[in-house]
């Protein structure tokens, strides 16, 4: 049974702060927010990243927090939510197509949603796919605009199974590790999220470079 003090700590849980969120729903969180952030467009400001390597260091018991999370079903929980949610969204933009971008207000979703459509574009379905799972925002928006775009169910599904569980799981498991390996890492927990972050960027920003450097060398060849 609930209690009301429990009920009132899981109302005023800070949506944005990955611990308030572990805090208060734990593994069963993780698979809600990742859910949410792959596969509902509300979700695109859910902080994923920060959620999964938070959970991961806090399976090691070593985090200075009261909250202790079981590894095997936290592994089970965010590739659940993972998978489950980018496929939601790809039947989603399918059914709906683009109306639910179309109609969306929000500038960071807009902007998402044309990095996606780039991605698509450039680098064709398998890689598009398994690199938006590392950026935020895109890979909320790249799974219904996969639908909307037609992009064939089998292939979409086989990419974005592959990239969620590396995403997830990885991410899960570098926490975990962290956590594991070096003393009192909750000390230096903001700045290693920031770092992970950052990392995650990394390669779609290789991606962006390679292009360049090819668009740049066929422009030589068509004025040479």
């Amino acid at each position: 049974m609930t209690t009301p003090i429990h009920l009132s700590s899981q109302l005023a849980v800070n949506v944005l702060d990955a611990r308030s969120l572990l805090a208060a729903f734990g593994v069963l969180g993780v698979a809600v927010v990742l859910f949410a952030e792959t596969g509902l467009l509300v979700g695109f400001f859910l902080p994923g990243d920060s959620l999964l390597f938070t959970a991961g260091l806090l399976c090691t018991g070593t985090a200075g927090s009261p909250v202790r999370l079981s590894l095997g079903p936290l592994l089970a929980a965010a590739a659940v939510g993972a998978l489950a949610g980018a496929q939601c969204g790809y039947l989603l933009g399918r059914r709906a197509g683009g109306a639910l971008l179309a109609r969306s207000s929000s500038v960071r979703l807009r902007e998402g949603a044309h990095r996606a459509e780039e991605l698509l574009a450039k680098y064709g379905y398998a890689k598009a796919i398994v690199l938006a799972r590392f950026v935020p925002v895109v890979r909320t928006v790249l799974n219904p605009m996969a639908g909307a775009l037609q992009v064939p169910a089998r292939t979409f599904t086989v990419w974005q199974a592959a990239g969620g569980l590396v995403w997830s799981l990885g991410l899960t498991l570098a926490g975990y590790a962290l956590g594991s390996s070096v003393p009192d890492v909750d000390r230096y927990l903001l700045p290693i999220v920031a770092v992970i972050v950052a990392v995650s960027l990394i390669p779609p920003a290789v991606e962006v470079s390679r292009s360049r450097r090819a668009a740049k060398a066929k422009a030589k060849e068509a004025r040479g």
